[in-house]
């Protein structure tokens, strides 16, 4: 029996649900919350403190636009979940996993994957450094990357700091055969737009022939899109982006970083599993901002 409240109170983006009715339990904190719009459309929460016995504190991962007090709420009894599998290569989803690249639905139920989850046990770390070559000399001469390793690229507006993750991404994939995971938190669209057009233009998302040729004539016709050309591809992309509520902007990472982790690891049906990845958070200023 599925466990509902009500909506009592909302603020924003911040919304407080109240379990009281017989039959209802308190959902635990981080817990996914789900409500059912008018148009069919699916609004998610995420629990962030309990209020009294009976009621806990939400944020919601979209505008909360038309919501009312009284308004039924389930709780999905799990923290938000991803996509995982072949599926999501080449894919654009959103923080509740949610393809937003119209090119058509994924699977969740089956190979979904919770973005709150225990981090590996320190034993199973690796202690060996080992140097990543990116194809990119002034980093491999003065600034080597460590695989394993994290890096921040600091610099003003304009610099240059994303065509940097453009040509690190499109490196790894060539050089190494590894995939990517971009986490664009707080992204403007047009960002965006540029880096995935930058990514089919080089083959690193893989959309097929006829798709390319529409985009050389000036067109985004997505009925061309090659869907069994998309598991070629060798990035990920995960979005928040700017015009988005806080809580879509704080979790987004968390989201593309289960994606990450599960290329990183493999299929768990596969013991050979598992490839280099790289995981881009753009930018992560805007991370902690939200």
């Amino acid at each position: 029996m599925a466990n509902i409240g009500k909506i009592k109170q909302i603020i924003g983006p911040v919304v407080d649900v109240s379990f009281s009715a017989e039959g209802s339990t308190l959902p635990q904190i981080l817990n996914a919350l789900s409500i059912k719009r008018a148009d069919g459309t699916e609004l998610v929460f995420e629990v962030q403190q309990h209020l009294g016995e009976d009621s806990v504190r939400a944020i919601a991962m979209e505008s909360t636009e038309g919501l009312t007090r009284g308004t039924e709420v389930i709780d999905l009894g799990t923290p938000i979940s991803m996509p995982t599998g072949e599926q999501i290569k080449g894919r654009l989803f959103n923080v509740v996993g949610e393809p937003i690249d119209g090119i058509g639905p994924v699977d969740m139920s089956v190979n979904t994957s919770a973005i709150h989850r225990k981090p590996p046990r320190f034993e199973d770390l690796s202690t060996e450094s080992e140097v990543l070559y990116t194809g990119i000399k002034v980093i491999d001469l003065i600034e080597p990357y460590v695989k394993g390793g994290k890096i921040g690229l600091f610099g003003g507006a304009g610099v240059g700091k994303t065509v940097l993750i453009q040509e690190l991404i499109n490196n790894i994939a060539k050089g190494y055969d590894g995939i990517s995971v971009f986490a664009g938190v707080g992204e403007r669209t047009r960002e965006g737009n540029d880096l995935l057009r930058e990514m089919l233009e080089s083959g690193i998302i893989n959309y097929g022939e006829d798709f390319l040729h529409s985009m050389e004539e000036g067109g985004w016709d997505l009925s061309k899109v090659d869907k069994s050309k998309l598991k070629e591809s060798k990035a990920t992309f995960v979005f928040g982006q700017m015009n988005e509520p806080p809580g879509a902007r704080a979790r987004v990472a968390l989201s593309g970083l289960t994606l990450a982790e599960y290329y990183r690891d493999g299929d768990l049906t596969d013991p050979n599993g598992g490839k280099d990845i790289l995981f881009f958070i753009d930018n992560i200023f805007r991370f902690t901002q939200a």
